[in-house]
């Protein structure tokens, strides 16, 4: 009875030790198993595609921009059409307030009747001069006349009297003599003032001509159809924050550019290009096109100008010196205004038949480029070669092959840090 007892303590004391041993192992290769809820990304073969990620603005390559007009004076803006709106040829979209240029006008309008009054008057002086000079004029010939008749009597007339009569001759032909030269001197002298005042009427005739026109220009209007984009008021504008669109009861200044109408069939991207991304871009490039503010839909564009040199971004501190870029849109969308930001991708690189996998599945281990390949649960460490990186994709050699399931996350490192 008591040798029995004494046996199941001998294998209780030899069976413990080994359950423990074993659970000990279980739990050892238990916690060096990577976890399974790794992610995983397929390794797939296609041709590789290298990005360069920009920013730009859409733009109109044909528009028509109109001005505040210039030497007119105060130039109070009084009708104005709204940001976005359509408009067709001749409709008005910009209204100063005229009062200033009308009264200006009246007045110009005054001075212009008052020197025609003023022509009239002195040709009518005038006229009258001439009348009376050719009156005596006429008057002096007879008397000439007369006194020559009277000096052919002197044969029969006594020596005193012929005398006499040859100094009344000579008197009266001086005297005819005397007013044709003053009916030309008055001649002259008319037509002189009519000339003066003539230069004082075109001048007047100009004020009046000028300021028409002036109060033409007081209003707008839309020399094309278009859509109206409404420019910035920049002596409205704060030193911590941009400048406002102009609205109606601002002042602007002569030349002022008060709205623009893009030709909406002539839309284009205008993107600013870092000089570390100058080198990958070139002309015919493949552009792939988000707009912020129509976000359902990719448009597609080509690279079509890059500007052979830097402008400096005063936007930012310090200043940046930028390449602009023109993409043009190869598909549009009537949603697509001026003045909207946009998401460029320019496709800088292509290389077909490539092995490619995120570039979040590529670790450096040691010195090398390794993937953790998913094979019958487990992940296989696999050395590669990275022959292209790109924007979250490379292009690999060796180690795995299409159809792999590669992990994006390290399986080990949770475990290494237990």
């Amino acid at each position: 009875m008591t040798a029995q007892p004494n046996a199941l303590r001998r294998w209780a004391f030899r069976i413990v030790p080994v359950l423990i041993l074993l659970a000990a192992g279980y739990g050892m290769l238990r916690s060096k198993r990577p976890p399974t809820n790794v992610p995983t990304a397929e390794v797939v073969r296609g041709e590789f595609v290298d990005y360069s990620q920009l920013r730009g603005d859409i733009e109109a390559e044909k528009s028509v921009v109109l001005s505040a007009p210039s030497n007119v004076g105060d130039l109070q803006i009084i009708q104005l059409a709204k940001n976005g709106s359509a408009v067709k040829q001749g409709d008005v979209v910009v209204q100063f307030d005229p009062t200033d240029v009308v009264t200006r006008l009246q007045q110009s309008q005054t001075e212009l009747k008052q020197a025609d009054a003023q022509i009239e008057q002195t040709r009518a002086q005038g006229r009258l001069k001439q009348e009376q000079d050719t009156t005596d004029v006429a008057k002096s010939k007879f008397d000439v006349e007369r006194a020559r008749l009277d000096a052919s009597k002197q044969e029969i007339l006594s020596a005193i009297d012929g005398a006499k009569s040859k100094l009344t001759l000579a008197d009266a032909e001086q005297k005819q003599k005397q007013l044709e030269q003053q009916l030309k001197s008055d001649t002259t002298g008319s037509e002189a003032d009519v000339n003066s005042r003539k230069l004082r009427r075109d001048k007047a005739k100009n004020d009046v001509d000028r300021r028409q026109r002036y109060l033409t220009n007081m209003k707008l209007t839309a020399p094309v159809d278009g859509m109206v984009t409404l420019k910035q008021n920049f002596r409205s504008g704060s030193p911590f924050g941009g400048a406002p669109e102009w609205h109606i009861g601002d002042r602007a200044w002569s030349g002022a550019a008060i709205l623009e109408l893009p030709d909406l069939k002539t839309l284009r991207v205008n993107a600013q290009v870092d000089e570390s991304e100058r080198g990958r871009l070139k002309l015919g490039q493949q552009v792939s096109i988000r707009v912020d503010a129509v976000p359902d839909k990719e448009f597609k564009g080509k690279v079509t100008e890059i500007s052979p040199l830097t402008k400096p971004d005063f936007s930012t501190f310090p200043p940046t010196k930028n390449f602009s870029m023109l993409v043009r849109l190869d598909n549009t969308d009537p949603r697509l205004r001026p003045g909207m930001s946009a998401n460029l991708r320019v496709a800088v690189e292509r290389v077909a038949d490539s092995l490619i996998l995120p570039a979040e599945a590529v670790f450096q281990k040691s010195g090398r480029s390794v993937a953790y390949v998913l094979t019958g649960g487990n992940y296989e460490e696999r050395q590669v070669t990275v022959t292209r990186r790109g924007s979250g994709q490379i292009v690999v050699n060796g180690g795995i092959k299409a159809g792999d399931k590669v992990a994006t996350r390290d399986p080990f490192a949770e475990v290494q840090s237990r």
